[in-house]
Parts: C-alpha cells; structure tokens; sequence
C-alpha cells in the first residue's frame, strides 16, 4: 500500500476502505506519512467528501489513536453535550451542574477557544486554581461524588485528531463535515459517554453560517454516532447575535452563576434548559422533554444545580471564595463604555464582529499558543429588540491593554445596529434532528 495511491483514489471521488484508513493514519502518527501527504488526502477529503462508513471508520481509528476511557464501571446513565462553537456561550458551564443535579452522570471533555469563538475551558481555567487536567480514575471519582466533570483533552487521548486538525488549520480545510465530525466523535467516544446531545450552532459567529450548512453536519454528527452504538441527538440553535450578556471568561462564569441562581439572561438558560432536558430523556431520566424542563426548572429554583456547581469547583480545585463573591475574581484595569448613537431599537449584535472585539481585548487567542487573560471581556447592558436612547451605554469594553480597547472599541460599534422600528428578540433553539 503507498499513500500516494490512496490520495489518488479519494482526490478521484472514490470511497477509501477501512485498511486504507489505518494505513494512512497510523502511518502519519508513526512519521512514515509526511505532513505534506497528509495535508493532500485532507484537501482531498474537503473536495469530494466521504460516506457515512469512511466518516464511521476514520472516527474509530482517531478514536483508537490513543486513550479510550472506560466508564462502565461508573454508576448512572453517562451523556454529554458539545457545542461547535460560538459567542458568550457559557451554556456548558450551566447546563453541566443542571443535568448532574437531575440524576445524569456528566462526563464533559471541553476545548479551549480559538478566533472568534469562545472555549469552555479557558472559562472553568478563569476561575482561581480550577485545574481541567484529569485522571480517568480521578474522573470516575468526580462523576460518582459529584455527578459531572469537565476537562481537557489529555496528550494520550485521540492525538490522531490533535495533529490532523493543526494540519486542517493551516490548509484551509477545517470546514469540511466529514473532518469536522470525525474531530468531534473520536474526542467524544474517547471519553466513555453512552450518548451525546450536540449543540450545532448557526449564524455569523458560528462555523456553519448557514441553516443548511448546519442541518448538514447535524445529519452526519447523528449518524456517525449512532454507526458507533451512541445515542445521538443534534439541537441547531441561533448564533447570530452574542449568548447572554456577557462575552470574555470570568465575566461569563460570573453570568453563569446568575443563571443557577436564577437570575441569569433568558436566552441562555432556556438554552441550557432546553438541551439538558434533551440529555434527560436520552439518559433515561424523564420520559418527555416536558417532564425534564419541568425538573431541570424545580432543580434552579431550589438550588441543586448551584450546589451542584460549587460542589464541582471545589472538586476541581476551584476557589469557591470567587464563585461565591464574584468581585474577588480577576479584574481587568481599564474600562470603556460603548455608547449608542441613536435612539430606537437593537437591531443585531453581529456575533463574529463581538468575538474579534473580544479577542482584540484579550480574552480570546488567534493563534493556538495565544495567551488569554481571564479579566478581559464584553458585558452588554442591551440585547436585540431592547429599546435605547442616544447617548445610552450599550455595552462596556474591559481590557489590560489600553490600545487594545482603541483597536476594539470600532469593531465592537460597527457590530451594533440601530433600528427605527421594534425588532422581535428571536427564538435560540431552531430545529431538533434525530431527537425524542
């Protein structure tokens, strides 16, 4: 078998078999496949796609490329929720301690940020001496005392993934499904989860831009995991405007405990209601999604789910003393607010222009080796359809770097539009594939 042979077969549209695959990747793993070969078969891919058996089978052998945790031995049905990425989404870090408080066992690797979108565990790793790095046995500790964890992606875990997708980054190939959902699944099942309930963002601070784009990767994420034996279920939700009222990463763990107690922003606690609720019949534990809202909102309003969080800080080495008192979290020296120029409605807030403006302040990386600073960040003081005077503060720019804030502030303006006439909020979870 040479690999030439098999970059030819795919770039000629043709389906690769399964020992094809474990050639190619366990031969770029091994360094007897160069980077350049590599790159070519993944251009390839991009062009001419896969069927659902190519996706199936290059998903095992990434997954197999490393570590496959092994939770059978962990008490409770085990689902997870992942999100392909957006803008103040901090739904993960509400959502985890709501499942776990209903009866699931949550077992949540996250990733990090990168360009425009947001990453989990830069949220969890704001919080002071919260650490994601994880033993499988410490896991399974995790998960039967306090009923979820969420941590990174170890260096023995899927590494097929970790190389082939720094290689997507620099040849323009990251958008391709079949890629998009091999990264993911592989990830996933390493993990030991029974099933998964993927967030599939759409809009302009999404990777799918558009309706279409998204149905697309929900259908192959669906029956991809379901070729694997997981229970799958893909949520599509609007990621045109910003999630909550916050963008950065302690301002969002701030939100987020507002949420779980019951103070947080609408639209991101029906999001994270309406997903768990999702995870909730696929676990087992409710029988209807009417049944699991209704618990999901009995467990916010008696204070399981913020036990639950704080109960998870401490796990994970967190200081409870910040989550409690969020003024003693990180702080960042400059501030600038943003003022409207008109009165009327908010039109949109552009997610993509917001998570540039964020990243400009600090709080995001452009590069995977970018620093990222846990005070920076974006807190709105309106969302779309508020009314504003002229004059008004829409939002206020937190930064440690005051040419940062110039170099933010014009972008973040230009990402707010005002309209003369009422602008209805819009609806966040759009369309349910493969669900109950």
């Amino acid at each position: 078998m040479r690999a030439v042979d098999i970059i030819m077969k795919k770039r000629e549209g043709e389906r690769l078999g399964r020992d094809e695959l474990v050639f190619f990747v366990n031969g770029y793993l091994a360094g007897e496949i160069p980077d350049y070969q590599m790159s070519a078969l993944l251009m390839a891919v991009y062009f001419r796609g896969m069927s659902p058996e190519e996706t199936a089978s290059l998903t095992r052998i990434m997954r197999d490329s490393g570590e496959v945790i092994d939770l059978s031995a962990v008490r409770g049905t085990k689902i997870d929720k992942h999100s392909t990425g957006g803008v103040g989404d901090k739904v993960s870090l509400v959502l985890a301690p709501l499942a776990a408080s209903c009866g699931l066992k949550v077992p949540m690797m996250a990733g990090r940020g990168l360009g425009h979108t947001g990453g989990t565990l830069d949220k969890c790793s704001s919080i002071p001496g919260f650490s994601v790095r994880m033993q499988p046995e410490r896991l399974k500790k995790a998960l039967a005392e306090v009923g979820y964890a969420i941590i990174g992606q170890s260096e023995d875990m899927v590494p097929a993934d970790r190389l082939m997708y720094a290689l997507r980054d620099v040849t323009a190939t990251v958008e391709s499904v079949p890629l998009i959902t091999a990264s993911i699944l592989s990830k996933k099942c390493a993990e030991g989860s029974d099933g998964f309930v993927f967030d599939v963002k759409t809009g302009s601070g999404a990777f799918m831009k558009t309706m279409e784009e998204a149905e697309i990767l929900a259908g192959s994420l669906c029956e991809t995991g379901r070729g694997l034996g997981k229970k799958v279920t893909a949520v599509i939700t609007d990621m045109d405007e910003p999630l909550g009222y916050t963008v950065g990463n302690f301002c969002e763990v701030r939100e987020t405990c507002e949420c779980l107690q019951g103070r947080g922003p609408d639209d991101v606690t029906e999001l994270a209601i309406g997903l768990t609720s999702h995870m909730l019949v696929m676990g087992g534990v409710c029988s209807s999604l009417e049944e699991a809202e209704a618990r999901c909102r009995e467990k916010l309003e008696n204070g399981a789910a913020w036990a639950a969080f704080l109960k998870h800080v401490a796990f994970q080495g967190g200081d409870v003393r910040v989550i409690e008192d969020p003024e003693k979290g990180p702080a960042a020296v400059y501030s600038r607010p943003l003022l409207c120029p008109d009165e009327g409605y908010i039109g949109r807030i552009d997610a993509y222009k917001t998570g540039l403006a964020a990243c400009m302040l600090g709080a995001g990386r452009l590069k995977k080796d970018d620093d990222v600073d846990p005070a920076c960040g974006i807190v709105f003081r309106k969302k779309r359809g508020d009314t504003v005077s002229k004059g008004e503060e829409i939002a206020m720019l937190m930064s440690n770097s005051e040419a940062a804030m110039k170099e933010a502030g014009p972008l973040l303006s230009a990402a707010v539009t005002v309209s003369k006439d009422p602008v209805s909020a819009g609806m966040r979870m759009l369309k349910v594939i493969g669900g109950a």
